[in-house]
């Protein structure tokens, strides 16, 4: 959406009348979310879903009691009672919580920014959608002795932000995105593989070539094929395992990115996604070996889960949650800052206009190393090489974790032989992360959209990683 689209008049009145009203800080964010999705269910296209929504959310804090409210009305007098309603919940909710809510102190900024965009979105069409989706189909149906239950869908979305601030900061965030999911069913002989499929960046038209779906799902295909021709039983044991950078990705999100958000450390997710294996006072500990690398990082070009700033007005940077296997920072926003003293690290996120923000993960990865990946396999004795995996589940405080490998491989005296079926880890996460020796040199993403809140937010963000080696990893079977 253009900044003109936006009557930035009506920002500014809501901002002024909710400080008038006694509130000690007001934020309000103007948002429009346009997306369009198109699915083929085995070839057959089914209905279009066009979507938009926009409005304003107000965030306000009163004595100490933080309040929320939106409206997808964007006159004066709607504004007017949104505001008088805003204030009253904050005023009831200073008088019910212990701890004041207060926001760490940051600099002002007034910024626009905007992901970069060669072929516009905005002019592309549901049949510009249609014909790459059906471009895909026939790729996998290459394999349709093999494949013969397909999914596709392909979403676009362009998300258009602009927040100010009672403090003077004033952002304004423009973010086209295209997403690619899919759920592959193998069958042939009696034996199955299955496999969901995801791809997502943030850009133009030019992401179907930047992400490369096409060599992608081809070999996805072809994995497939081979797992039902060739893969033989995981016997479980001992093993040194070789992980790709889809599992390791999925690791990185869920054992570490998670339970790394302050929110949930202080108990505020509990009811809905669950709480962390970390205690506000575990900065410094170790949970891992020196190999243990870990990272989030909103700002990579082309990213699914891309931004410069948050949706409290923060630059986004980098984010070193391990070093060296010692816990080095948590996922911030301005008031879990304030209460572990320190600044915002720009972790607050809304999907949509009537989302309140909230701590969230962007792009989560272990840190690449100096390996290349037939040099990790070289030095295995008997191991299992899990390139990417079938279903995963972790336990509410992130500690417990199983993972469940779609393409994988044995592994002996340094050589890869034979795919295996479903070989399974389960293991702990400081087990996990200390158990590894060695990092590979291949950095690579995936797309996921990534579910938290109530009512619940799917954010986009990428996982990822290099080929990680795990050494004397218990591995069983489904």
């Amino acid at each position: 959406m253009r900044k003109e689209d936006f009557d930035l008049d009506l920002l500014f009145y809501a901002i002024s009348e909710t400080e008038n009203k006694g509130a000690e800080y007001v934020e309000a964010r103007l948002q429009t979310t346009r997306d369009m999705v198109c699915i083929l269910k085995n070839g057959q296209q089914k209905p279009i879903i066009i979507s938009e929504s926009s409005g304003l959310g107000i965030r306000a804090i009163v004595d100490g009691g933080l309040a929320f409210s939106t409206s997808n009305v964007l006159e004066k007098e709607t504004i007017r009672e949104m505001v008088d309603t805003t204030v009253k919940k904050a005023k009831a909710a200073s008088k019910l919580v212990k701890n004041k809510i207060r926001f760490s102190r940051e600099r002002k900024n007034k910024k626009k920014w905007k992901a970069m965009e060669k072929e516009k979105l905005e002019e592309k069409s549901f049949e510009d959608i249609i014909k790459a989706l059906k471009e895909f189909d026939s790729i996998v149906q290459e394999k349709r002795n093999y494949i013969p239950m397909r999914f596709l869908e392909m979403e676009t979305s362009i998300d258009r932000k602009i927040i100010a601030t009672s403090q003077g900061t004033f952002v304004d965030g423009y973010v086209p995105r295209i997403y690619v999911t899919g759920f592959l069913t193998g069958m042939k002989d009696g034996k199955t593989a299955q496999k969901s499929i995801e791809y997502g960046g943030s850009g133009g038209w030019e992401l179907i070539e930047v992400l490369n779906i096409r060599e992608d799902l081809k070999r996805q295909t072809d994995v497939i094929k081979n797992i039902i021709e060739n893969a033989q039983k995981t016997i479980p044991g001992t093993y040194d395992v070789i992980t790709g950078p889809e599992v390791t990705g999925i690791m990185a999100h869920e054992s570490v990115g998670h339970p790394f958000e302050a929110d949930r450390i202080l108990g505020r997710e509990a009811a809905q996604a669950g709480e962390s294996y970390l205690k506000p006072s575990d900065i410094g500990i170790k949970i891992g070996s020196e190999e243990a690398n870990l990272s989030d990082d909103p700002t990579i070009p082309n990213s699914y889960g891309f931004y410069l700033f948050d949706d409290e007005g923060v630059p986004a940077r980098k984010r070193k949650l391990i070093v060296n296997g010692v816990v080095n920072e948590l996922l911030h926003n301005r008031a879990t800052a304030r209460m572990f003293k320190t600044k915002s690290n720009a972790s607050a996120r809304a999907t949509k206009f009537n989302r309140e923000p909230i701590i969230r993960m962007a792009n989560t990865f272990v840190e690449p190393g100096d390996y290349s990946f037939d040099e990790l396999v070289r030095n295995v004795k008997q191991g299992i090489f899990i390139n990417s995996f079938m279903e995963w589940n972790i336990d509410d405080i992130r500690r417990n974790q199983r993972y469940v490998g779609h393409e994988a491989y044995l592994i002996q005296n340094g050589e890869i032989k034979h795919p295996l079926i479903c070989p399974v880890i389960e293991v702990t996460t400081e087990r996990l992360w200390s158990n590894l020796d060695a990092r590979g040199n291949n950095l690579e993403y995936w797309a996921a959209i990534c579910g938290k809140g109530d009512p619940m937010q799917g954010a986009p963000v990428w996982a990822g990683g290099p080929s990680l080696r795990l050494r004397n990893m218990k591995v069983k079977t489904r």
